[in-house]
C-alpha cells in the first residue's frame, strides 16, 4: 500500500504522535550484558541491532521470533533467521548472534531468550531489548514481570513518526499499531503478561478518539 497522508486527518497524526510518543521508553543506550532483538515484521529492529553492535554496546546479540500471521509471507523462515542473516549482512560476526527461532509473541520472546542466554552460560545483570519504536514499554513492561532481576534497557530506531510510517508504507496499519499497542499495554497487566504502566490522561484520550476514529484492527479482544 502506497504512502498517502491524506488518508489521515492532522488532529488523528497529533493524537497519534501523543500515542507514539508515549510508547518510547527514552532510555539512554549503555553498555548491557546482553542484547535482545525482538522479531517482527520490521526488518529496522536488525538494522540498529547491528548497529548498537558495532557501536560495542554488547558482545552477544539475540534474535528471537518465529512466524505470525504478518510476517509468514515477508520472513518464511522465521523472523530470528532472516534477522540474523541482515545483521551479519551488515558486519555482526556470526558467533556473536544466537538465535531463538520458536517465539510467537512478547511473552515468549523474553522467556525464550532467558533460557537461550542461560544455555550460552550468561548471567546478565542488565539486558538491553532492541524493537520497534512503538513496542518499546511494552517489551519493557513484559520484561520487568518476566525478569525482574535484570535492568532492561530499551531501544529502537530513532525515527520520529512520519518517517517510521514513510519506512512501513502503510500508515494506517502503522496507527492501528499504534493503538493496539497501547490497548496491550493498558490490558496486560489485569491478566498477568506484563507490569502496570502509568498512562497519562492527554495519552488515553489520544487512544480513546483513534479507537473511536476507526483505528482498531490491531485489538484485542477484551
Amino acid at each position: 500500500m502506497g504512502y498517502n497522508q491524506q488518508a489521515v486527518t492532522e488532529d488523528q497524526w497529533r493524537r497519534a504522535a501523543l500515542v507514539w510518543d508515549y510508547h518510547q521508553m527514552h532510555h539512554q543506550v549503555r553498555p548491557v550484558d546482553v542484547a535482545i532483538g525482538l522479531g517482527s515484521h520490521d526488518l529496522g529492529v536488525a538494522t540498529r541491532s547491528a548497529e548498537l553492535y558495532r557501536a560495542g554496546l554488547f558482545p552477544t546479540l539475540v534474535f528471537t521470533g518465529g512466524n505470525s500471521p504478518t510476517t509468514a509471507e515477508v520472513f518464511p523462515r522465521g523472523e530470528a533467521v532472516h534477522f540474523r542473516e541482515h545483521a551479519i549482512g551488515l558486519g555482526v560476526p556470526a558467533e556473536a548472534i544466537l538465535l531463538e527461532p520458536d517465539a510467537g509473541n512478547t511473552g515468549q520472546n523474553i522467556a525464550l531468550s532467558r533460557t537461550v542466554i542461560a544455555a550460552a552460560g550468561i548471567a546478565p545483570t542488565a539486558v538491553m531489548l532492541i524493537s520497534k519504536p512503538y513496542m518499546e514499554r511494552r517489551s519493557f513492561a513484559t520484561a520487568r514481570k518476566l525478569w525482574p532481576e535484570v535492568e532492561i534497557v530499551c531501544a529502537s530506531e530513532p525515527l520520529e513518526l512520519d518517517d517510521y510510517v514513510k519506512s512501513i508504507g502503510d500508515e494506517k496499519l502503522v496507527l492501528d499499531m499504534l493503538v493496539g499497542d497501547l490497548q496491550r499495554v493498558i490490558e496486560y497487566p489485569k491478566l498477568g503478561f506484563a507490569i502496570e504502566q502509568e498512562v497519562p490522561e492527554d495519552v488515553r484520550g489520544a487512544y480513546e478518539s483513534l479507537v473511536h476514529d476507526g483505528f482498531t484492527s490491531r485489538l484485542i479482544s477484551s
